[in-house]
């Protein structure tokens, strides 16, 4: 349940995402919702100093800190300069595959055939849900965008093994508000640009940050360190697939969008993929690949 909100709060992120990047520059919205996280982790930083943080933690906490939210923003922020959403959001369904691969690698985390055939179809169904769509963004560049969002997704790999990897000695309240410190301290520089100096800011789009550092850095990120902490990376990663499809839900919502049917046939996909995916069979019954 704490993914499944996790990705509804995402989904909801693109809407405000494609709204602050129209009144703002990309690079000092993703500023702004690092630097309202923080603000929201202020008042626990007593707990945060009784977190049990020790030396051994600090090289892989700065690694996943440096994968995400420093490179993965960067990545993503520029990849949608040059790429379409519906491009980038077909480059998304690779993360589930590359965590459960990696996972497999570095964590010794079994997989069995029902995982890897769940991840194939939810990524089918993703893949299939962005080209069924009508993408209005201008896409310049396609190609580099889409490999700047491949690359946002090599950093979200990481970030997950990490993540996975610490949270069994910390509490995921504690990273995730250490993300949120890092990623303020790394984009505060953008402010120096002539760019971002004059960006002008109008209620809207200071409400979009409110909500991205809020609800999204402080909110979506929470529910989804607690469920990585709780089940396998694998098949946490699975649920990023359910993005695309609340992007488009609430597209159809907020911004008027309709979804004809094949489109409701690639969500319904979507969901049997990540279904089939947690298999929750004891490990004497698994059959591992």
């Amino acid at each position: 349940m704490a993914l499944l909100s996790a990705m509804v709060l995402w989904g909801s992120s693109f809407v405000a995402l494609k709204y602050s990047f129209q009144e703002m520059h990309p690079l000092a919205v993703i500023l702004g919702r690092m630097v309202v996280a923080s603000l929201c982790f202020l008042p626990f930083y007593r707990s945060f100093a009784r977190a049990g943080l020790r030396r051994h933690h600090m090289v892989p906490l700065a690694c996943m800190c440096l994968c995400e939210p420093c490179c993965y923003f960067l990545f993503e922020s520029l990849a949608l300069v040059y790429t379409s959403a519906s491009q980038a959001s077909m480059i998304t369904t690779m993360l589930p595959l590359m965590v459960a691969l990696a996972a497999g690698l570095m964590l010794g985390e079994r997989i069995t055939r029902r995982t890897i055939g769940g991840f194939f179809l939810a990524a089918a169904g993703a893949l299939w849900l962005s080209l069924g769509g009508e993408g209005t963004d201008q896409a310049p560049h396609p190609a580099l965008g889409n490999f700047l969002e491949f690359m946002a997704m090599v950093c979200a790999t990481g970030y997950t093994i990490l993540m996975k990897r610490l949270s069994k000695e910390l509490h995921p309240f504690f990273l995730t508000g250490i993300q949120a410190f890092t990623g303020a301290v790394f984009f505060a520089p953008v402010l120096l640009l002539p760019s971002v100096q004059a960006s002008a800011l109008s209620i809207g789009g200071i409400g979009a940050v409110l909500y991205l550092g809020i609800v999204v850095s402080v909110g979506a990120y929470g529910l989804y360190n607690f469920g990585v902490s709780r089940i396998p990376a694998s098949q946490a990663s699975a649920f990023v697939n359910l993005i695309p499809v609340f992007s488009i839900l609430f597209g159809f919502l907020l911004l008027g969008e309709r979804l004809n049917f094949w489109q409701w046939m690639a969500c319904t996909l979507v969901f049997t993929g990540v279904l089939v995916s947690q298999d929750t069979t004891s490990g004497q019954r698994r059959e591992a690949v």
